[in-house]
Order: structure tokens, then C-alpha cells, then sequence
């Protein structure tokens, strides 16, 4: 299992990596606006902090929904640094990218799965991760940990290469997630 934090906050990057367990950050635009960081190189600079201070994966999320778009934003962040993993809408064109980005050597996370579908395509396009939403789908009434267990029953085994990412929230989201 891998356990990453989802902030833009360094002070609880910090926090996280200094108990050693820490495998990586997930990020958003609205993490980033949260900590009061805007303008693209702000936001750049911000994400090359991040991975001076982890050593791991760090997911950072492009705000382009067309897939020109997505791909000419998502090159610039894998260019800060080699543990980038562009973080890719799950929309149509996000899977057209997802699948553009794997055939050109750049790692992805796709993002805002609501449904074990959805993560089936985000795996087949070759997603290094995917993101349920758990706390809105959870928020819709839904049961996100439900999700989990469904895509993990379907065991994501497009190429084996897609591994299961969610960055818990809580503590009844991650005993939920783990079976305990």
C-alpha cells in the first residue's frame, strides 16, 4: 500500500514525511489557490518545492479540459521534475490524453472517477494511477468505499500497470479502503 497526502500545504508535507511512511502528494488547483498560490509560475515553483521535499510520486493537475490543452499543460509539468505524475481529468478527451502521455513516456493520474468504468478506461489508456472520488461521491449519497472495493474486485489488470490511488481524507475512508 502506498500512502500519499492530498495538499498543497508544505507545513503538512513536512509533517507527513517526517513520520516516514510518506509515498507521495497529490495536488489541485484548489489545494494550490487554498494556500494562496496562483499564476502558473508560482504554481511551478510551488510543485519543484514539493518534490525537493518528497521522494516519491507527485501528482500535479492540469486545468485544461481539451486535449491540446491538456497535453501541452501536462508536458510542462512533467518537465519540472522526473516525479511528476500529471494528474488527468476523467473526461473524454482526458482519456485521449491519459493515452497520448503513456505512448510518449509521461506517467498520469486520472482524476475525478466516480464509477469502477471509468477506471477500467482510465487503466486501458495506461493511467500509472486513479483517483475515486470518494468524499463527493460519498457526499452524493453514494457509498465511495463501495467504488473501492469494485475496482479493486475487477483487479484493474489492463497491462498491470495501474495502481490504485486514493489519498485518504479520513480515517473511516482509509479503514474503509484497507478492510480493517
Amino acid at each position: 500500500m502506498k500512502f500519499f497526502i492530498d495538499t498543497a500545504n508544505l507545513a503538512q508535507i513536512k509533517e507527513a514525511h517526517e513520520l516516514g511512511i510518506l509515498d507521495g502528494v497529490t495536488t489541485n488547483p484548489s489545494l494550490m489557490a487554498k494556500e494562496g498560490i496562483k499564476g502558473e509560475a508560482a504554481i511551478m515553483s510551488h510543485y519543484k518545492t514539493i518534490c525537493e521535499m518528497v521522494d516519491g510520486d507527485i501528482s500535479a493537475e492540469v486545468i485544461a479540459t481539451d486535449f491540446n490543452g491538456i497535453v501541452a499543460e501536462g508536458k510542462k509539468l512533467a518537465a519540472i521534475h522526473k516525479n511528476i505524475v500529471v494528474k488527468v481529468p476523467m473526461i473524454k478527451d482526458g482519456v485521449k490524453a491519459i493515452k497520448w502521455f503513456t505512448d510518449n513516456g509521461i506517467r498520469t493520474n486520472c482524476t475525478l472517477c466516480f464509477s469502477a468504468g471509468q477506471a477500467i478506461l482510465a487503466a486501458k489508456a495506461g493511467a500509472a494511477y486513479i483517483s475515486p472520488f470518494i468524499g463527493r461521491i460519498d457526499d452524493s449519497g453514494w457509498d465511495g468505499v463501495q467504488l473501492i472495493e469494485q475496482i479493486v474486485q475487477i483487479k484493474l489488470t489492463a497491462d498491470e500497470q495501474a495502481a490504485l490511488n486514493k489519498s485518504a481524507e479520513s480515517v473511516k475512508e482509509l479503514i474503509g479502503v484497507i478492510g480493517v
